[in-house]
């Protein structure tokens, strides 16, 4: 047997010679006292609000707003839901600040703004808008009055039934030209073949979308947007509500033909190679006819001994193919840029102040 140091033997001992205490057991009662303090009931859970915020890019537009604020609070507070218009100012200079300053101190639980540090475009402004605004609807319009703000609810019943999209599509345009309806015609029937995705005719940007498809943009940081076509490309359940487009209050419109080009080539660019396959297509039918002319050259030399005398054609040919070989360098050179813009990773837009 092995003997235990002496340390451990004195240990041993005082602790032998301890008295034992006898384990006291909690009554029943107490008991349950004691467990129903370890598990808490749960908080009562309030009822939940759902929320539409109106987003609202701004610029130049002072002389509408007033009116504009009217009409859509208006709309909103006829409708069961907490509400509220998030105004984007970019980068106005008519006065447009000073009035939205104005909206939001005289109601900021339903007013707010957002302020640009300079003029980046009506996309990038509804992007700032998106990206600071949560709320389980958002309907994105713009300041005209163009977008009727009573055509909002008809929007929101729509999303009631369960649509995540929900356009509003002009079926008709008050107070604009021929060439305007008919270049926008053709847009839309042009981007549907471009983008591969089902771009409805004549919708704008004035829709309600889900917080699902807000979260969607949100992940999609593209500097050149197209929000109309990104929206059609995330899919989700669509709707359309049809309505007659008045005419412009006041003021000018935001989107000259110069814009309107730009934003065309934009969206072109944005959503389909199909400019390059076009550009590989038009070179190869060049090269081609430059086989076949040189076929009958040939032919005719060799057959009939005769020469075709032509500068005239010779150098039609030579600033056909010169010019087919910019054109292509061109549509090259544009998505070279924007890949180049892109990696830069610059920040979409620049905010100035949040209200």
């Amino acid at each position: 047997m092995i003997s235990k140091p002496w340390p451990q033997r004195a240990l041993a001992k005082k602790i032998e010679a301890m008295p034992m205490q006898p384990i006291r057991k909690l009554s029943g009662e107490r008991s349950g006292q004691s467990f129903r303090r370890r598990q808490r009931a749960p908080r009562p859970i309030a009822a939940a609000t759902r929320r539409l915020a109106l987003i609202v890019p701004v610029y130049n537009e002072a002389a509408v707003l007033p009116q504009f604020l009217t009409r859509a609070a208006g709309a909103l507070a006829g409708l069961p839901y907490d509400w509220r218009i998030t105004f984007v100012d970019d980068g106005s200079s008519d006065g447009s600040a000073r009035l939205l300053a104005g909206f939001a101190a005289a109601d900021p639980r339903h007013v707010r703004v957002l302020t640009l540090s300079r003029n980046f475009g009506q996309q990038l402004a509804i992007s700032a808008g998106l990206e600071h605004t949560r709320a389980d609807a958002l309907i994105i319009s713009d300041a005209d009055l163009q977008d009727p703000p009573e055509l909002i609810p008809a929007l929101v019943a729509q999303w009631e039934q369960g649509y995540e999209v929900v356009h509003a599509v002009r079926s008709g345009r008050q107070g604009e030209s021929w060439f305007k309806r008919l270049s926008a015609a053709a847009f839309y029937k042009l981007m549907r073949r471009l983008a591969g995705v089902e771009l409805p005719e004549n919708s704008g940007d004035f829709k309600l979308i889900d917080r699902q498809v807000a979260r969607t943009l949100r992940r999609m940081p593209e500097p050149h947007r197209f929000l109309r076509g990104m929206i059609a490309w995330v899919g989700f359940r669509q709707a359309r509500v049809d309505f007659v487009r008045p005419p412009r209050q006041a003021g000018e419109t935001k989107y000259p033909l110069g814009k309107m080009l730009h934003l065309a080539m934009d969206s072109a660019v944005s959503f389909s190679i199909l400019p390059l396959r076009l550009a590989t297509l038009t070179g190869a039918a060049a090269g081609l006819a430059s086989l076949a002319t040189l076929a009958w050259v040939l032919v005719a030399r060799l057959a009939w001994r005769a020469t075709i005398p032509g500068w005239a054609s010779l150098m039609t040919i030579v600033l056909l193919l010169g010019g087919v070989q910019l054109l292509t360098v061109g549509i090259l050179g544009e998505y070279l840029g924007r890949a180049f813009q892109q990696g830069k990773q610059r920040p979409l837009y620049v905010l100035r102040r949040r209200g």
